[in-house]
């Protein structure tokens, strides 16, 4: 496969690039941390339960870009500059956490002080310099910013109920001290963290809708607008790939430190700008929709040497085998339960789950995993197992609810809302179509046995996130000319269904 060779500009925010050397692993990868997949796994007749401290498998870290607010427009570049530098600094010291076992196995200390101590101080003089451009800028920096610095080492099976672990203690058990051969355990035969077989689940086992998250309920119902609008761009036939994010951070290769599928807009990377976005081919069928929608990549972890396989971003941050392209993407626009909707503004940005949910917390996790035969069945903290005939399904429903004033926020989130409960928008906001994207998979079923899992697959993310099923998340900026936004609300509102 290819990749988007587009020539890069020089980025208004500063240009991050990944320091840190990758470890080849047969070609591709790091040498990555698994350290066990479970506190509690029979593996060989040996029972490997250990203490929670004994198994630090990954790093922790407060997701500071969520916490900030009010950054005025002036300083945005920068701060989603430091922002960035601040996540390569977590995938530094996660590549350091994996591939010193030996030394942590010798001193129970050296986690603490010679990866999460030096990281904590990096990352409190990138948030000293995200509150002097904040205040330069005329705007007021949070002086409690500074709490968000320390992060902690974690187990694999431990999930985070509310990302606010930032005093950057760790009990002095970080090394773990079970592990001095220095060999990995269960890296699934490529070196990569994740997934574990306790990762899988067979969608036999899923309850009926039992789906039980706040988030991503479609938006539509029996009431209000009714109609659907389809867009029908394509797969990626035409092999766009990287490891940009144009909306977390624009003008920083590499940002998203994994590979994405784009589909719609053909000219989007780190350094697109909205005319150059507007001005851009498209791959959808309807030549007015330029708009970008894009999600992580699904790949089969069986050794193949993808095009990325040593690049940052790819094999080179742990996102290791062949790229699965979507036999189907599914794009649609749909109404909602209590009223009509309004049209999106040119240009709004949608991230909807949450790259970072296996250190952040399921607050904005939402996209969800089944099976074909099965949709009534979805789950988000697992990888599905389908039986023979049945494909693997991606589904992401978008937040439908608009500020009616910005495109955007400083943490991405806050000018968009799910609807409530009720399909209603919360106070203060409208509703817009929303975009929902089903995604089918071809994926040879993984074989899980003994604890054990053969030939996984898994959506590419950040590599201290482990390769969770909780990571899955979904982006979107809508670039559809003002003509086709308003076919689509028309559409939607007259209760019709178009494409």
């Amino acid at each position: 496969m290819g990749r988007n060779t587009r020539k890069r500009r020089t980025p208004l925010a500063t240009k991050i690039v990944a320091g840190a050397a990758a470890l080849a692993v047969g070609g591709g990868g790091l040498v990555w941390a698994n350290f066990y997949a479970s506190a509690h796994e029979d593996h060989g007749g040996h029972n490997r339960t250990r203490s929670a401290g004994a198994q630090v498998a990954t790093i922790d870290c407060p997701d500071v870009g969520q916490k900030i607010r009010d950054v005025p427009d002036r300083a945005r570049g920068e701060v989603d500059g430091e922002l960035a530098t601040m996540d390569s600094q977590i995938t530094n010291a996660y590549q350091r956490l994996a591939t010193t076992r030996r030394a942590q196995a010798g001193d129970s200390q050296f986690v603490q002080n010679s990866i999460l101590g030096p990281l904590k101080d990096r990352r409190k003089a990138i948030i000293d310099r995200i509150q002097l451009e904040i205040n330069r800028a005329g705007g007021k920096a949070d002086d409690n910013l500074d709490e968000l610095a320390g992060c902690q080492g974690r187990p694999a099976d431990q999930q985070n109920g509310g990302g606010q672990n930032g005093g950057g203690q760790d009990d002095g058990q970080n090394g773990g001290g079970q592990n001095g051969d220095g060999q990995n355990q269960d890296d699934n035969g490529n070196g990569a963290a994740g997934p574990f077989a306790d990762d899988f689940v067979d969608i036999n086992d899923v309850e009926p809708n039992s789906r039980d998250l706040e988030n991503g309920f479609a938006a539509n119902g029996d009431g209000g607008s009714t109609g659907s609008f389809t867009a029908v761009c394509g797969v990626n036939e035409n092999n766009l790939f990287n490891s940009d994010n144009l909306i977390v951070a624009p003008g920083v290769d590499n940002g998203a430190h994994h590979t994405h599928d784009y589909v719609g807009n053909q000219d989007n990377n780190a350094f697109s700008s909205d005319e150059d976005l507007a001005n851009a081919d498209t791959s959808c069928q309807n030549q007015g929709d330029r708009s970008t929608y894009y999600w992580p990549v699904l790949r089969l972890q069986d050794g193949t040497q993808e095009f990325d396989a040593n690049d940052q971003g790819g094999g080179a941050e742990g996102n290791v085998g062949k790229i699965l392209k979507a036999s189907q993407a599914e794009i649609k626009f749909v109404g909602n339960q209590r009223s009509d909707v309004v049209a999106m503004p040119k240009f709004l940005r949608i991230i909807t789950g949450d790259a970072k949910a296996f250190t952040n917390g399921v607050a904005n996790a939402n996209s969800s995993f089944s099976c074909t035969g099965f949709e009534d069945r979805q789950v988000t903290d697992k990888y599905v197992l389908c039986p023979e005939g049945s494909q693997v399904v991606r589904t992401s429903n978008f937040q439908s609810c608009w500020d009616g004033q910005n495109i955007d926020s400083t943490n991405h989130r806050d000018h968009v809302a799910f609807v409530q409960r009720d399909g209603s928008c919360p106070n203060g906001f409208q509703a817009i179509p929303q975009l929902q994207v089903r995604l089918v998979y071809d994926v040879p079923a993984p074989t899980v046995e003994n604890g054990q899992v053969q030939n996984p697959y898994a959506v590419d993310g950040f590599p201290e996130q482990l390769h969770k099923p909780i990571t899955d998340h979904n982006d979107f900026i809508n670039v559809m000319d003002e003509d086709l936004m308003n076919e689509v609300v028309d559409c939607i509102n007259r209760g019709e269904d178009c494409q």
